[in-house]
Formats: structure tokens, sequence, C-alpha cells
């Protein structure tokens, strides 16, 4: 295990196949919560990209930073967030992370370092490059992780934070998760390359790609980027390779969308059955602890939900507390 593993300890494996798990639960009843109408607006889910949140976060220490995306309740989760208040704020409540005012797309914990989702693509790059800056202001090790999908990195925004964050060698990394999709629109269509990590080199900065759906592979290219960052080395940008096994909003699987051929290929790569198949392979887990984790998660997330729909709604005269312009 550890030699297919590389940087990824035994010690650390059932944590991040908890932490996994806990992703796919999270996003399965978030998405049959919106399909019936119990939350209001939508959820983008994280389902099949769940290897990359939890291969990079398991690495980061409470007060470095993450700033995510529209599909970002995997980010927060692997950053040790708090299920119960997430759901909350994904029902508009009061005991939500945003009180409420948030919703699915901006949910945000700054107390671990989770700067927010973001609804607006390629948003967060500027927001990682300014923790960043302040890290290495600081100069106590702290790093930057910058989470986007494939469409950001065709924003004005990714580009002008990486030639800063190259610029001045901050402590900052670009995560891309290459879905192979922005919104409904394929890689192919909107971009000319294949490689997204190609554009590192514009940049003078290194480009790795992985693949997405294995979590040793997705740790072992975050513990190089994020050591050298650490160092005082500067940004690298990640490409993770994946998918998302439904369509861009809600738990509906895209078929229409996307060639069924297409969806089977990724869906027999799933991250939690290849990890579990390795954990197997090392003697580090067997069906029953599988099962025994699944319904642990299950339970808590149950518990989370009852939580949210318990918990009271936004006071009126709360309107324009935390509002800013």
């Amino acid at each position: 295990m550890e030699a297919r593993t590389r940087n990824l300890p035994q010690s650390s494996a059932l944590d991040v196949y908890r932490t996994m798990v806990t992703i796919r639960e999270f996003e399965e009843a978030a998405g049959k919560l919106m399909a019936r109408a119990q939350i209001p607006g939508a959820v983008h889910l994280y389902v099949g990209q769940e290897a990359i949140a939890a291969g990079v976060c398991t690495q980061l220490n409470d007060d470095d930073y993450i700033t995510s995306t529209h599909r970002g309740h995997g980010h927060l989760i692997a950053k040790a967030g708090d299920i119960r208040l997430m759901y909350a704020e994904l029902f508009g409540k009061a005991t939500g992370y945003c009180h409420g005012k948030g919703g699915s797309m901006h949910v945000a914990d700054i107390g671990i370092g989770m700067l927010g989702a973001n609804g607006i693509v390629g948003g967060g790059a500027p927001i990682a490059v300014g923790a960043a800056y302040t890290a290495m202001v600081k100069g106590n090790g702290q790093v930057a992780i910058c989470f986007m999908g494939d469409g950001a990195s065709n924003h004005g925004t990714f580009h002008e934070a990486a030639n800063l964050a190259a610029s001045r060698r901050l402590p900052c990394i670009f995560v891309f998760e290459n879905n192979l999709y922005g919104e409904w629109t394929p890689q192919n269509k909107h971009q000319a390359i294949e490689d997204i990590a190609t554009r590192a080199a514009g940049y003078g900065m290194p480009g790795e790609i992985a693949d997405g759906q294995d979590v040793t592979s997705v740790y072992a290219a975050a513990a190089t980027a994020i050591q050298r960052a650490r160092r005082g080395d500067g940004p690298t940008l990640l490409e993770f390779k994946t998918y998302r096994y439904y369509d861009h909003v809600g738990i509906d699987s895209g078929s229409k969308s996307r060639p069924a051929e297409e969806i089977e290929h990724w869906r027999s790569r799933d991250p939690l059955l290849l990890f579990s198949e390795k954990m197997r392979t090392a003697g580090l887990i067997d069906r029953d602890r599988e099962q025994l984790i699944e319904a642990e998660v299950r339970e808590s997330i149950e518990e989370a939900i009852r939580f949210a729909e318990e918990s009271p709604d936004p006071e009126p005269t709360d309107l324009l507390v935390d509002v800013y312009s």
C-alpha cells in the first residue's frame, strides 16, 4: 500500500475514505432534497469528484486556506466543515453557515480557512491569491488552494491571479478539477487544448496532470505542490482528470446531454470503488468495515438533515445583517 500510494500514509487511509463517503452521501441526499423541492434553489453536485477534495484537503492544516466553486460542498466537507450547518444553509435556515442567506453556492467557514464557495466561475482565484499573499507576508508556512473547474481556466480572473502568484512566488496551488464539461459544453468545444496543465508554462510555474479518480494519485501530486509552496518556491497548477456523475445541476444523470458510453466508462472508475479495492488489497478494509462506515455516515447525514429541518428561519429584522457593499 505504501509503495502504491506513495505519500498517503496507511494511518490516514480510513479517514480519507470516510471523507469521500461523507461527500458522496451528503450530495446524494442534497440532490434528492432538491428534486423534492424541500430546499430552495439549485445544487451543483460533486458526485464522482470526491477523491480530489479528500486527497488535497487531508494534507492541509486548519489555518491553510481554500477557495471553492459553485460545486463546492465536497471541498468544505474535506476541510472538516460541519454538515449540520451546511444542510441548514441549503435549507435557508438561521443556523446555517451564512445564516440562510448564502445557500448552496456560497457556503463558507472562515474559522477553518474555507473562504467560500463562489457562484461566479473563476471568482475564487483572486481571493486565493490574496490569501496566499497574506501567508507570504506572515511567513508562517500557510498555503492557499484554489479549486476550479475546466471552464474557469478560460476566465481572466484565473490568468491575472496566476500571473501575480507566479511573479511574487506566492504559496498558491491552482487545482483544476477537469470534469470535461463547462456546464453542458464539452471541453473540446470551449478550449483548443486538451490539457489545462499546459497553460502553467505561460506563467513560469509547474503544471502537473494526475488521475482525479484515484485518491492516491491526487494525494501524491498535491503533496509535491503543497511542500513546494510551503518552502517558498511558489505556485503550482494541478489538473485532475475527473467526471461528475450527474448533470450540471441536480440529480439527473445527464444522459440526454452526454454520451451513455462516456458516463458508463467513468462510472466504472468510481473513486470510492477504486480506493476501497486498493485498501482491500493492502488488508486495510473489508466489506464489513465498509458497511459500518457507510451506516455511520448515513446516520450522521440523517441527523444533520433533521437539525436543518428543525432550525428556525431567519428573522426579517436580520435581512441586512452581514450584508456588505
